[in-house]
């Protein structure tokens, strides 16, 4: 799509938190009237209407919408949000019962070439895991994603998180 469709998207969430609790339907009309310019078929469409269920507490809406996205080729229009879908498919996964689903959609994401989204890919992994009751594994992938960005103890934090889910030898 155009620079300009999607400025216009940007402006839109840019403006999210105007829409109280009670505007969401507003908000997600919003997204629709814009969505209602792409070409038919665009899995854009279903990935700006699926975060904007998301965003305004229905997951269980968002679901569909984000396999829609997925399904219908967002990969190959953007890299990037085909990414941000599956770390927020599997975050809605998570909130309608379904954590071990987003465990394996975004496993893989962890051995994908590295992006800013990396950490929202740990985080949201480790929400999926808790969830499962793997706390452990949880833990050690939040303190690894975390260990980069501290001023000091970077490398013991690391280390750290390794030994929550490894063995220590000896």
């Amino acid at each position: 799509m155009n620079s300009d469709w999607e400025d216009r998207v940007a402006a839109a969430w840019a403006r999210f938190d105007d829409y109280a609790g009670e505007d969401a339907p507003a908000f997600r009309a919003v997204i629709d009237t814009l969505v209602a310019e792409l070409p038919g078929g665009s899995p854009l469409g279903p990935f700006e209407q699926a975060c904007a269920w998301d965003s305004t507490g229905r997951p269980d809406r968002a679901v569909p919408l984000y396999r829609q996205a997925l399904d219908g080729g967002l990969a190959r229009v953007s890299g990037y949000k085909a990414r941000r879908a599956r770390i927020q498919l599997a975050s809605s996964l998570r909130n309608t019962g379904r954590a071990e689903e987003g465990v394996r959609l975004l496993t893989p994401e962890l051995d994908a070439p590295p992006d800013e989204l990396d950490d929202a890919v740990r985080a949201t992994l480790a929400l999926c895991l808790s969830s499962l009751g793997r706390d452990r594994e949880g833990l050690s992938l939040v303190l690894g994603a975390l260990a980069p960005h501290l001023p000091r103890y970077q490398r013991s934090m690391a280390a750290y998180a390794r030994l929550l889910v490894e063995p220590a030898d000896g």
